[in-house]
């Protein structure tokens, strides 16, 4: 049976990297999907660990071999996910979670309509604001450029299975962990997984 295949979306700033990063370290079965994009590597980012660095021309070579699954312009910069990875992985077994934004999430869904879509959310506006600037990754206009384009992304909030509001960090973690925990305990998903166990007993073998 294929693995299960997690979308997490947020507007920059909602902690959807620091929960999904908490989820690895509790459940080392899920697998996370390293992204693609043409941005520039910031301080401390490794290529192959946040993300796989390429140029604008190999983006567009890798889009003309059919090698995304989905793809999307988010803030100037360019994002995609391998679809042969995904297909890889989850034909072994393997839970996957992708963070990616709404519009590849749109993709994503159209292509594997049983994507377990989950969207995370600040408290609030300010939150937000106070989380850009805290951060000190972005100078002021991209801020103001990543703040306007939050509110056009939290009304996609209605085409996700969860939300979570992340205003204190251990629950909203938990909740992340729970909904994959509970997604895979799923009746259809334990008949399928575990068939000729549950098979067995059915006999009283």
């Amino acid at each position: 049976m294929n693995g299960n295949l997690f979308i997490v979306c947020a507007p920059s700033g909602a902690g959807k990297t620091s929960l999904v990063g908490e989820l690895l370290q509790a459940d080392p079965q899920i697998r996370l999907s390293v992204s693609y994009t043409t941005r520039k590597p910031r301080s401390g980012e490794v290529d192959g660990r946040e993300y796989h660095f390429v140029t604008e021309p190999e983006f567009a070579q890798m889009i003309g071999r059919g090698e995304f699954l989905e793809n999307a312009l988010v803030h100037g910069n360019h994002y995609a996910t391998s679809a042969h990875w995904i297909s890889e992985q989850r034909a072994a077994g393997h839970d996957i979670m992708l963070e990616i934004d709404w519009q590849g999430a749109s993709q994503v869904r159209q292509l594997i309509p049983e994507a377990i879509g989950i969207f995370i959310l600040p408290p609030s506006f300010e939150t937000l604001l106070l989380r850009l600037n805290k951060r000190a990754q972005d100078p002021p206009d991209v801020i103001a450029r990543r703040l306007a384009a939050a509110r056009d992304e939290i009304s996609h909030v209605g085409e996700f299975k969860y939300v979570i509001i992340n205003d204190n960090f251990t629950e909203a973690a938990q909740d992340l962990i729970s909904i994959v925990r509970a997604e895979r305990l799923l009746t259809s998903v334990q008949l399928a997984r575990h068939s000729s166990q549950i098979n067995r007993m059915k006999q009283g073998i």
